[in-house]
């Protein structure tokens, strides 16, 4: 039987504290599953929901956009998963009666793991300026709403439409075409914060802003480099591919700050030996300072150059731009600075040339370790001279592979939801739907934060996500977002976005992944690509969780009738009723759709094509794959501080905070924690149990500060620190971004530790 929602918020105060775990997985996994499902959903409800999860005939996960194989096991799913899926699917339910009972500084005084747990929203509900609670509305009030707002605004430029990767192809695409029918390329989304580094560097330097490697290219590999990522908490499955890599062979180093227990060892909770035993993963483990990656990488190359017969010399000659250049930068790379910017002993980098020496086909894997700091777009160039140096690009078993957080973000970019989208895709918009879409450059998240702090930006709309929690600079953002004339969330559940509102606000229910999707036109289906560029269809199996849900495609397709009016020739009513035709006209719009409908009724659906991985075709300006050449950078700290880098418990999926516990850790009962080197720790002053306050220094002078965190004794890197976000995303300068990509620096922050008194 379900649970119901816990009535208060729990105390945080004093979590317990054990040492780290050394493998992931396994039976606590299991049961730990279980024990959430049945929370949310019942039993029988468990078990008609978690056996659809990524089957061909079911729906795709709304967590990771970890890829499934063609052969899928009863149970595709990992824990985090099923977390994921029952937090959606839960039997909990907030009506516009609990609106009534919790005004809105109510709600604001929450943490995001109380208003999460609360349930499935099931109401469009309406906040009028000055009004303290929310109230039901119907849809043609909300949408008028909607439409006045936009069509008082001085200039289109002045609104801003926010997708997160949950968003389906479909209603991304529609949200696009919506927008710049509208006027606008306004368009910031989630990837603006996380891989926006990684499909920067990789435009530049391959012509494709996507990884280059399948699923198959990860069990063919002889060495696979994961730096930068946590598979065992934010990827769980990728844990299978890097076992079956394993067991043909393939060598794993690990580059990171923290140790990872998933990278340790991975009890397959499938098999009955992995349950037992599992299997050890990483080869080599390199305790990396946060931020040394691109000197490290820069130093491999060197040595690799310096190796006789180790540049592949074919491909560099036949594919390649720039290698002079790069070759003079790289030779150029010094030991003890090196040594210096990764913390790293010279045996340990000598140990991981060898096994890239010996390996001929190597994939780089890496998630927000790499692209979150102000470096991050030369650190990922200087990854791809790594590869392109052996011809690691364009061969089986080899490439890049930047592994996406969200279960469609790389989708929704491909569907056009982006601020600066290119030539040829507006041309192809404009040739479609008949309407000169605007060329100027839109606004990413940074500086969508600023137009609204600075009082350029009116309106704010988001596709899903939790923008507020998200975002850096936690008080900026949320003033920021006051001074807003509407704020419009599309949601499913409850999150700190809608406690943080404009003059006006709306939260707009939707269905989620899991729900049945009925329209006019039928029974429907939506699709998602996943992170290495496989698109396939997902449909929910569910009964909605309220009569008053409309879809995610029925809302823009709605919301676009009655802000442009009878002046739009876009058949949006036919779009609403039967999402196929809106495939028809992805079809005509995007590359590599064609025939899209046709593709997606196939079990498992189809591949994009990707010219370098495809044909060592490189659509760069040069024609080929560009070398680069870029100064090594890395954080310097300045003494008597420490870099913090902010990071997932195990209890969490990006800003959804599911429990209190971090298992593999070894936290348990709270997520105000910081992670600190003993050495570094007695340093400070700071016993293990003590509180501290961190606190931000940046070149603003502006004080950031996030008090009372019980200070953890932690194996992590030295002069390194870790703690969850959203908690410490107070702490990240709005303008502390990467270079080019404009990312939050979220993994290079400059605190200090200041004792508190026990909270």
């Amino acid at each position: 039987m379900a649970s119901k929602p816990p009535a208060g918020d729990p105390v945080q105060d004093a979590p317990q504290i054990a040492a780290p775990q050394h493998a992931a997985a396994g039976l606590p996994a299991i049961g730990h599953t279980l024990r959430v499902a049945q929370q949310q959903m019942g039993v029988g409800r468990t078990a008609r929901t978690l056996m659809k999860v990524n089957q061909k005939d079911g729906f795709d996960c709304p967590g990771c956009a970890w890829p499934e194989g063609d052969k899928r096991h009863v149970a595709e799913f990992c824990e985090n998963g099923a977390k994921a899926v029952a937090e959606e699917a839960t039997l909990r339910r907030v009506t516009p009666d609990f609106f009534a009972a919790h005004p809105l500084p109510d709600l604001a005084n929450r943490s995001g793991y109380w208003l999460g747990q609360q349930g499935r929203i099931t109401q469009p509900m309406y906040l009028p300026e000055g009004a303290e609670r929310y109230e039901a509305v119907t849809w043609e009030r909300a949408f008028a709403i909607i439409a006045e707002e936009l069509r008082a605004l001085e200039s289109p430029d002045e609104a801003l439409f926010y997708t997160s990767g949950r968003t389906s192809n479909e209603a991304a695409f529609l949200l696009q075409l919506f927008a710049r029918e509208f006027g606008t390329n306004n368009l910031p989304d989630c990837s603006n914060m996380c891989h926006e580094s990684s499909g920067s560097a990789l435009t530049e330097t391959i012509g494709v802003g996507k990884g280059s490697v399948s699923l198959e290219d990860l069990h063919q590999a002889d060495l696979i480099i994961v730096a930068g990522q946590n598979p065992g908490t934010n990827h769980p499955r990728m844990l299978s591919a890097l076992e079956q890599a394993k067991a043909s062979g393939a060598k794993i180093i690990s580059v990171n700050p923290l140790p990872e227990a998933g990278l340790e060892r991975f009890k397959n909770p499938q098999t009955p030996r992995g349950m037992l035993k599992g299997t050890a993963l990483n080869d080599l483990f390199l305790q990396i300072r946060i931020g040394g990656d691109q000197a490290l990488f820069r130093l491999l190359n060197k040595l690799i150059l310096e190796t006789g017969g180790a540049v592949d010399e074919e491909f560099v000659r036949e594919h390649t731009e720039g290698f002079e250049d790069f070759a003079v930068a790289a030779r150029a790379a010094d030991w003890d600075a090196t040594l210096a910017a990764t913390g790293l002993g010279r045996d340990e980098i000598e140990q991981a040339l060898r096994m890239v020496l010996d390996s001929r086909r190597t994939i780089v894997c890496w998630a927000m370790g790499l692209t979150q700091h102000k470096h991050s777009v030369a650190t990922i160039r200087e990854v791809v001279n790594f590869l392109l140096l052996r011809g690691n690009i364009g061969r089986r078993g080899a490439g890049v592979c930047p592994v996406r957080g969200h279960s469609n973000v790389q989708g929704d970019r491909t569907m056009g939801i982006f601020e600066r989208p290119a030539p040829a895709f507006l041309d192809a918009l404009e040739k479609e739907f008949g309407f000169a879409p605007p060329r100027h450059h839109g606004l990413d998240v940074v500086r969508s934060i600023e137009a609204l702090r600075d009082g350029k930006a009116k309106v704010f709309f988001a596709m899903g996500g939790n923008f507020v929690a998200a975002s850096p600079d936690t008080e900026v953002t949320e003033a920021a977002m006051r001074r807003a004339r509407l704020t419009v969330h599309v949601s499913t559940k409850l999150n700190r976005s809608h406690a943080v509102t404009g003059r006006r606000a709306l939260i707009l229910p939707t269905l989620g992944r899991t729900d049945k999707d009925i329209q006019a036109g039928g029974r429907q289906v939506v699709t998602v690509e996943d992170s290495m560029g496989m698109v396939h269809a997902s449909r929910g199996n569910l009964t909605p969780a309220s009569p008053h849900l409309l879809s995610e495609p029925a809302i823009v397709a709605r919301m676009a009738r009655a802000v442009l009016g009878p002046s739009s020739s876009t058949p949006w009513e036919d779009f609403e009723q039967d999402y196929s035709t809106i495939r028809d006209r992805i079809a005509r719009v995007v590359p590599g759709f064609e025939d899209f409908n046709a593709k997606i009724a196939r079990p498992g659906g189809f591949t994009l094509p990707h010219g370098p991985r495809d044909e060592r075709r490189f659509p760069t300006a040069t024609g080929k794959a560009n070398f680069t050449a870029a100064p090594v950078e890395y954080p310097e700290i300045p003494e008597g501080r420490l870099l913090l880098q902010t990071l997932r418990s195990h209890d969490q999926y990006n800003t959804t905070i599911y429990g209190l516990d971090d298992r593999y850790r070894g936290i348990k009962g709270g997520r105000r924690v910081v992670l600190v080197h003993p050495e570094d720790a007695r340093e400070l002053g700071l016993a293990d149990g003590s509180y501290a306050d961190l606190v931000g220094e940046w070149k603003d002078g502006v004080e950031r500060r996030a008090p009372g965190f019980r200070v953890v004794h932690y194996p992590t890197a030295r002069g390194c620190a870790a703690a969850y976000y959203p908690e410490t995303n107070v702490l990240v300068p709005l303008d502390s971004t990467a270079d080019t990509s404009n990312t939050p620096a979220s993994k290079s922050v400059i605190v200090r530790l200041e004792q508190s008194p026990t909270v």
